[in-house]
């Protein structure tokens, strides 16, 4: 499925719109940034650990936060010899789209994503710290960068993000249909919009399951996942 069609081909298409992995609903090799990727995730560690994330369960965020201090602080890995990363996709996507997106399409009317009252999230919460963190560089200390759960302050601490191309084209699909696309947006302008407005530092992968497979047979990374009753 061609969506930049009156384009002679899908790479001029990606060229013109600037859509990061292209405008196809399946993203070809040309139109990923695969030297971006490598750099991304490839860079000199001695530990390395892709999070995968599904359910959207935002507690992920405590877990990765915990497991980087307990291998810097306890194991005693330099934080710079750490590569973590993170891999959401289905309704877990939502973590990587700046808030234009969660607002504009009602990501979490869309999809049932709520907060602690029950109420549907209408920005990205989970990416910016709450004021009163960062005040301190004391692990112990519940207002430090050590004990913030943010994606930017993750982000901060050499966390990997990235976006499944996948993901974004199959939600767009259920957002048109369920009638949360402004009049006159088909499925194809929708994931365009979505690629084009990610959080600062998400790299797009053609397909998170397909990453996730190269993270850990190419670069050895461990595999994590949290299950929730």
């Amino acid at each position: 499925m061609n969506r930049a069609s009156f384009l002679s081909s899908a790479t001029i298409a990606a060229a013109a719109t600037g859509v990061p992995g292209g405008s196809n609903f399946v993203e070809r090799r040309a139109n990923f940034d695969a030297a971006g990727f490598v750099r991304a995730v490839n860079r000199p560690a001695d530990i390395r650990q892709v999070w995968e994330a599904v359910s959207f369960h935002p507690a992920l965020f405590n877990n990765m936060k915990n497991g980087l201090n307990g291998l810097h602080f306890g194991f005693g890995y330099p934080a710079d010899r750490i590569s973590v990363v993170l891999a959401p996709h289905g309704p877990s996507s939502a973590y990587t789209y700046a808030d234009e997106v969660w607002q504009k399409y009602r990501i979490g009317e869309a999809f049932g994503l709520k907060d602690g009252t029950g109420k549907a999230i209408d920005s990205n919460i989970f990416l910016r710290p709450p004021s009163a963190f960062l005040s301190s560089t004391d692990p112990d200390d519940p207002q430090s960068i050590f004990q913030d759960t943010s994606i930017a302050t993750l982000q901060s601490r050499g966390v990997v993000v990235l976006t499944c191309h996948t993901a974004v084209e199959e939600q767009a699909r259920a957002i048109v249909k369920g009638g949360f696309a402004p009049a006159g947006m088909d499925a194809p302008a929708v994931a365009d919009d979505i690629l084009t407005h990610l959080i600062p530092g998400a790299h797009v992968v053609p397909a998170m399951i397909a990453a996730i497979a190269e993270l850990q047979q190419r670069y050895h990374y461990s595999y994590l996942t949290l299950t929730f009753a």
